[in-house]
């Protein structure tokens, strides 16, 4: 088995696995997700057990029941070792005061999300957006409060625009609260507008980094082929995030990723991992796999180097834009 790696986050003293387990495939509901929660457990045990201490989950996940199957895994491991992050923003029910950003909606669902997860403190608390009807001092105002309390170690945040992000960094700063530490873009081979984006202000403000979807839905697993009707099963014939990477751009991506791989004796995957892994800004890419074989195969990607050549093979067909063409 391939020996993790740990970094730390961003700047801070947080050590963290290489790779991050997104957990939003645990609970049930799309299907897509596990929707199996003995499978999802001994998944989440095989992960433990081969290093990863680096789970991330959200309240809005299967409206809480990821966080509860996280929280049965994490429940006889050495807490101490483990950064467990989750998320905030999302509604949670119908009625006034069930999403968004603001103090009321933060401190009542970090609560709900420590009684899930069966923990004392959340390592990384994000949010999950931003929202535009909070003002930023009110939501930065209520993590600070939660970082004082104890209950919340480090704050993130996630898909935003760089100007968003900005503003909460200097708010921080002016207003003597607790600044984000960690980024949560999308960012992949096929994805690449966080370059023109939050990737700058990351790397110059010292954020780190765990980007969502680095396999683009299952696109770059290399699964589909191009001018093929798309098989029975699989995430794109009922998820249309998955389906709208099928560009000729990103097909040429997928083309060099495939040509490297073989002659690696790799997967498109494992290429298409190790080459989010060679990003200096990048910290662990956030994996949802929904088998033992398929978080095995994710892991090996640790042991793949990729030349500079190879990685520019693989960046070549595209050029980076914000905003994202079918993303405004």
């Amino acid at each position: 088995m391939t020996d993790m790696q740990y970094t730390y986050l961003g700047n801070t003293g947080l050590e963290v696995s290489r790779f991050c387990l997104g957990c939003m495939n645990f609970g049930s509901g799309a299907d897509w997700m596990m929707n199996d929660r003995d499978a999802s457990l001994e998944l989440l045990d095989h992960a433990l057990d081969a290093g990863i201490n680096f789970l991330d989950t959200a309240n809005a996940y299967s409206r809480g029941e990821s966080e509860e199957i996280v929280g049965e895994a994490i429940a006889d491991r050495d807490r101490d070792e483990l950064a467990i992050a989750t998320k905030v923003y999302f509604p949670m029910g119908d009625g006034p005061n069930k999403s968004g950003l603001s103090r009321k909606h933060i401190l009542d669902q970090a609560q709900a999300s420590l009684d899930r997860l069966g923990t004392d403190y959340i390592d990384l608390y994000q949010i999950h957006r931003w929202d535009d009807h909070v003002p930023i001092e009110e939501t930065l105002s209520a993590l600070d409060h939660l970082v004082d309390e104890g209950l919340v170690r480090y704050v993130g945040a996630s898909t935003m625009s760089a100007y968003q992000f900005t503003k909460a960094l200097y708010t921080a700063d002016v207003e003597n609260l607790e600044r984000f530490a960690c980024m949560q873009p999308e960012y992949n081979a096929v994805d690449r507008h966080e370059e023109a984006n939050l990737l700058p202000v990351c790397e110059g403000e010292e954020i780190g980094v765990i980007p969502w979807s680095p396999l683009a839905g299952g696109f770059l697993t290399g699964k589909y082929e191009r001018d093929s009707s798309i098989p029975a099963g699989t995430r794109a014939e009922t998820d249309k995030y998955t389906s709208n990477r099928f560009s000729d751009e990103n097909w040429d991506v997928l083309d060099e990723i495939r040509d490297i791989a073989e002659k690696k004796d790799a997967t498109p995957a494992q290429v298409s991992l190790a080459w989010l892994l060679h990003k200096p800004v990048v910290d662990a890419p956030i994996i949802g796999p929904r088998s033992i074989e398929h978080l095995d195969e994710n892991l090996a990607a640790l042991d793949i180097d990729l030349t500079p050549d190879e990685r520019e093979r693989i960046e070549a067909p595209k050029t980076p834009r914000w905003p994202a063409p079918g993303k405004d």
